[in-house]
């Protein structure tokens, strides 16, 4: 088998296909990416010790694919994963990336008769109807009432039925799009694919910003010091995420490819859920905790037009599909990522802070 990942060098990317390869040592797998994002260079030595080959290139140039050789299975993580990309500024990267790059790695996938695992994302749903939910603070947290529910929602989290009117960031928009055209390609074309929606995903060697990798922003700077805000929803911390480590996601992935029939056109929410979410508060408490040092964290109570107020995945339908759960709480995985920063903090450091 050949596989070759998107996105190849980026924080998903590079765990996939080193994962990938240590369990499957027969097979080749290629990473392909353009190094844009700072710190994605500190994958090339991992992903040359794990045995994966890496290729510098664009999901952007369709020739850059082709120049990859052909493959029987993609694992689609290339993406601009901001959710505040194109806010007050053009959105051409964002829309050139996550849209037409899919594109091209579909013609990709077809030319080469391949299966394809796309990797999209909980923000295709509504800002307007997340921010709808009926949430009441409990204790550092917002939650849903309990035994409360509505349409694609209830207090284990959100499903694929939530509804889909409203504006969802740019960044949304480009993934949505790119889900509608896999469907029509898997309709005309017979493409096997299966589109895993992800909450947040995080673990070692995510370099987070404070627009995406929030955990480990947070972790990096209680241990290397620099600043923290509450931001939006009156700056208390509350606002809740689930979390999923990104070991879980690759324990995930290797049971659809492993059974690509079965989940060929399938569409499943995936995350830690309601068990593995924690709030910016909590996370603080965790974070002092783990490496005794208090941080002064600001607070800015405006919120910003692609907040939301919480977000936990309902895994139902595809612990149902396949049988899989996580299996890492949110205290083992801010374990691991503050493992992963005291061991690595001369070269991560410089990024984080």
């Amino acid at each position: 088998m050949r596989i070759l990942v998107t996105g190849g060098a980026g924080f998903v990317g590079s765990n996939l296909a080193a994962f990938f390869k240590r369990d499957m040592p027969d097979a080749d797998v290629v990473a392909l990416d353009n190094l844009r994002r700072r710190g994605s260079e500190l994958a090339l030595p991992r992903l040359r010790a794990a045995g994966v080959e890496f290729r510098h290139g664009d999901v952007r140039n369709p020739e850059d694919l082709a120049e990859a050789g052909d493959f029987d299975l993609m694992l689609e993580c290339s993406a601009e994963p901001s959710v505040h990309a194109g806010y007050g500024a053009s959105p051409a990267y964002v829309v050139n990336t996550n849209l037409m790059g899919t594109v091209n790695c579909l013609e990709a996938v077809r030319r080469c008769g391949a299966a394809l695992v796309f990797l999209s994302t909980s923000r295709v749903y509504p800002i307007a109807g997340l921010r709808g939910l009926p949430l009441q603070a409990v204790g550092k947290r917002l939650a849903p009432a309990i035994g409360a529910a509505g349409p694609g929602w209830s207090e284990a989290g959100i499903t694929t039925a939530f509804p889909m009117a409203g504006s969802r960031s740019i960044y949304g928009a480009t993934k949505l799009a790119s889900e509608l055209l896999i469907e029509e390609y898997g309709a005309m074309y017979g493409l096997r694919a299966v589109v895993n929606r992800c909450g947040v995903l995080t673990g070692p060697w995510q370099m987070g910003k404070v627009d995406q990798g929030f955990v480990v922003l947070w972790a990096a700077r209680h241990l290397f010091g620099g600043s923290l805000a509450y931001m939006g929803f009156d700056g208390t911390g509350a606002q809740v995420r689930d979390i999923l480590h990104v070991a879980d996601l690759y324990d995930l992935i290797r049971l659809q490819v492993d059974r690509i029939g079965d989940h060929a056109g399938r569409t499943y929410n995936v995350g830690g859920g309601a068990g593995t979410s924690v709030s910016l508060a909590e996370l603080t408490d965790l974070c002092v905790r783990r490496c005794q040092r208090v941080v002064e964290i600001g607070r800015d109570p405006e919120t910003r037009a692609a907040d939301i107020p919480y977000y936990v995945t309902d895994n139902a339908a595809v612990t149902a599909a396949t049988g899989w759960k996580p299996t890492r709480g949110v205290e083992t995985i801010v374990g691991d990522i503050f493992g992963w920063l005291e061991a690595h903090g001369a070269e991560v450091q410089p990024i984080l802070r």
